[in-house]
């Protein structure tokens, strides 16, 4: 193949032409933002601009829109006591789903023996049964008489929109109804459906989301942790500091990083259902093209609602590790997990929690499109993978010849 072909957006997107423009413009600016004189006013000023782009989009207020360095350091920030009242901090639960990404399975700032692992189902959705069931045994030994509102209770639980591995879709609306009323808190580790579905309050549900940048074409390096409404707090920051981010963030921002952000957030708003209907079209081509070269192919997720950019699968006995391997050698890109697990040589914490057997877990690849994947990336992606598949499957025969 003359040219790569890039199929791993979930782990990072090519950055926007738009994107890469507004920060090269941005270059011009200098001084500190948290300086007083014209210059400093200056940078704040497009420090904010990046705020209330991405507070506009979400539906949330500018000022509960908080920088940090990108994704894992929003999940970081946001699974914190610091969000309840000083007095039932020691008592905070912290409810993760078992499929979450590792910054929020490694529950932060809670105490090991606080945290509980949600169950998923074989369809790789949190078990909102199991959940309801623990909350509401939970509910039982509180003083009934208080009164029932979000942050009343002491339970947070975090669960995010949809998974990096599957692109399955999380039921949060519902979710949401469960914990709040049982007076907890909901975070959801938001990065992987910005842009890939609609997420904006009062829709979204959560009490607290996390985004990244890079995975909509901004700059590595960014993200947000954005807050609902006054009603949520945190009281203690992560990174203690100057006092920036009203106190919830300590540093000198990134404003490069926080402008390219704010430019990426601008092209999403224009291009996303576009975007979404041209990967959702191209999915489905690459797996109606996986099946058709392999009958034996196991789609993860095929009846459930994934995002629109994502295919993982697997074909029984066929290496993932090898087929990454062989697809970079034919100069295409592919995941065989996580971006952050990558490199390890171990069942996908996903696929277990889901009851995946780990021979097929172990033969698992993540296809993921984006805004610049083409019809030949796909055509092109499919000729070297049945090429791959053809030999692998030629050599565990007796005798050297595919049937």
């Amino acid at each position: 193949m003359s040219e790569r072909i890039y199929l791993d957006y979930n782990a990072s997107a090519p950055m926007l032409e738009s994107v890469k423009a507004a920060m090269i413009k941005g270059l011009e600016l200098f001084g500190n933002p948290s300086s007083v004189h014209q210059t400093g006013r200056t940078i704040r000023g497009a420090i904010e601009d990046a705020r209330e782009q991405v507070a506009s989009f979400l539906g949330a207020r500018p000022q509960d829109v908080i920088w940090t360095s990108g994704g894992t350091e929003a999940n970081n920030l946001g699974l914190t006591p610091s969000l309840f009242p000083r007095a039932m901090q020691k008592d905070i639960r912290l409810y993760v789903n078992a499929i979450e990404h590792p910054s929020v399975l490694n529950g932060m700032r809670f105490a090991p023996e606080m945290i509980t692992v949600i169950p998923v189902t074989s369809q790789g959705q949190i078990d909102l049964s199991w959940l309801e069931g623990q909350l509401n045994e939970m509910s039982g030994d509180q003083d009934q008489a208080q009164t029932i509102s979000p942050g009343s209770a002491p339970i947070l639980v975090s669960c995010m929109a949809a998974n990096n591995e599957t692109g399955i879709v999380q039921p949060l609306a519902e979710l949401a109804k469960i914990v709040q009323d049982a007076g907890g808190l909901l975070h959801s580790d938001c990065v992987q459906a910005l842009g890939k579905r609609p997420l904006a309050w009062p829709e979204l549900s959560a009490d607290l989301i996390s985004l990244s940048a890079h995975k909509i074409g901004g700059p590595q390096g960014v993200g947000a942790l954005v807050l609902k409404d006054t009603s949520i707090i945190l009281r203690d920051p992560l990174v203690a500091g100057g006092g920036q981010e009203l106190k919830r963030r300590g540093g000198t921002e990134n404003v490069l990083g926080i402008i390219g952000f704010g430019a990426a957030i601008a092209a999403l708003k224009e291009n996303q259902q576009k975007d979404q209907d041209q990967t959702t079209a191209l999915r489905n081509e690459l797996e109606q093209g996986l099946k058709e070269i392999s009958p034996d192919c196991v789609i993860f997720g095929q009846d459930q609602e994934r995002l629109p950019n994502v295919c993982c699968f697997a074909v029984p006995g066929f290496s993932a590790e090898t087929q990454v391997i062989q697809m970079d050698l034919s100069g295409v890109s592919i995941s065989s997990g996580s971006a952050c697990s990558s490199g390890k040589v171990e069942q996908s914490h996903v696929l277990k929690a889901m009851g995946v057997a780990p021979d097929l877990s172990f033969a698992a690849l993540r296809i993921s499109l984006g805004n610049q994947t083409t019809k030949s990336d796909i055509n092109g992606f499919l000729k070297a993978w049945q090429k791959i598949y053809e030999q692998t499957k030629a050599s565990s025969i007796p005798g050297g010849k595919a049937a």
